[in-house]
């Protein structure tokens, strides 16, 4: 009798364990149908923002817009010898795609590009287009200036300001090879201010307008003053007023730009100078918007950053960030979106 009772015990609690789990996994199956839903959301989101195909679209029509009368039906720039299958523009639009979406390694850039493959059948190697990036880097910087021209080619209040381009640590700057063939285009030690440290690079001299669009640049050695950049603007611009910072005080670069140009410029006083005066609050504000753009650059863009082993190559990657910028304000400006928003202009 006890026996039987210990297996009818023992039958009741095998099935009660059974319902148990069959409860359990029907519950587990109602979980990882909602997983399922966010997963599917979350994916449909991140196709039309981090699709490099898609992206490489959109630049690629931007790009054939604003380069009519630079390249051929083709696509390339009229040159002598083998017409390539993968065009000078697609490989503009291609450098301006992955500076944009933070691809800054041509070694990830192409190991993402696998997955393309059937999309892209003409593409190149990876040596092949860091050698046509050097050649096409010109054709890239006519585009960025008829983009910016685009947005706002009627500006006449510019902000003036220069970043440091850190090439190597100082510890390892007589070790650096970078520019040693010439003198010219060599790197060298400079100071900056702002950040009260020494460094070994170059230095980005930049203009902008008031709702931040890059109009001109230009890479001098990190030893050159600001100044000297001023002698460059008054060619480029004229009828205008320009803000800097307390970098730019000279009288006679002032009266220099005034009577060559009619460039007003717009320099807080120092406040041990001779007829102090304080600043303009406005135009104070008005030339932080410069800053701001370094700063957009720096973190999406990453050109304080450097891979390049060569000046050209340096020089050929900070025209690329710089485009992938004014492309970025662009297709904000185009879909009535505010400019600066740049994280967000590929959604």
């Amino acid at each position: 009798m006890r026996n039987k009772k210990k297996i009818k015990e023992k039958k009741k609690g095998g099935l009660k364990k059974k319902k148990k789990i069959k409860k359990k996994k029907k519950k587990k199956k109602k979980k990882y149908y909602i997983c399922n839903l966010v997963l599917l959301n979350t994916l449909s989101y991140k196709i039309s923002m981090h699709n490099l195909y898609t992206n490489f679209v959109k630049i690629l029509d931007i790009c054939k817009l604003f380069s009519k009368d630079l390249v051929n039906e083709q696509g390339n720039i009229p040159r002598p010898g083998v017409v390539p299958r993968f065009s000078d523009l697609e490989i503009v639009s291609l450098s301006i795609v992955s500076e944009a979406m933070g691809i800054d390694s041509e070694c990830l850039l192409f190991a993402k590009l696998k997955e393309y493959v059937k999309e892209m059948p003409n593409l190149i190697s990876r040596r092949q287009y860091n050698d046509r990036r050097k050649l096409t880097s010109n054709l890239c910087d006519t585009i960025r200036k008829r983009m910016a021209l685009e947005i706002d080619g009627t500006e006449d209040y510019f902000c003036i300001d220069s970043k440091p381009i850190e090439v190597c640590r100082l510890s390892r700057s007589k070790r650096c090879k970078m520019g040693k063939d010439e003198y010219r285009t060599a790197p060298a030690y400079g100071y900056c201010a702002s950040q009260g440290a020494y460094y070994y690079g170059y230095k980005l001299h930049a203009v902008c307008g008031l709702s931040g669009v890059i109009h001109s640049f230009d890479l001098t050695k990190a030893n050159v003053h600001d100044i000297r950049y001023l002698q460059d603007v008054k060619y480029e611009y004229h009828d205008c007023c320009i803000f800097g910072d307390r970098g730019y005080i000279s009288a006679t670069a002032q009266l220099d730009l005034f009577e060559t140009a009619n460039i007003r410029l717009e320099v807080p006083y120092r406040h041990n100078q001779k007829n102090w005066k304080p600043t303009f609050i406005p135009f104070a504000k008005a030339r932080k918007r410069i800053e701001t753009d370094f700063s957009q650059m720096c973190d999406q863009f990453m050109i304080c950053r450097n891979y390049a082993k060569e000046t050209v190559g340096l020089f050929t990657r900070i025209i690329g960030k710089i485009s992938a910028f004014t492309a970025m304000q662009y297709l904000n400006h185009i879909n009535n979106r505010p400019i600066g928003r740049v994280k967000y202009a590929l959604a």
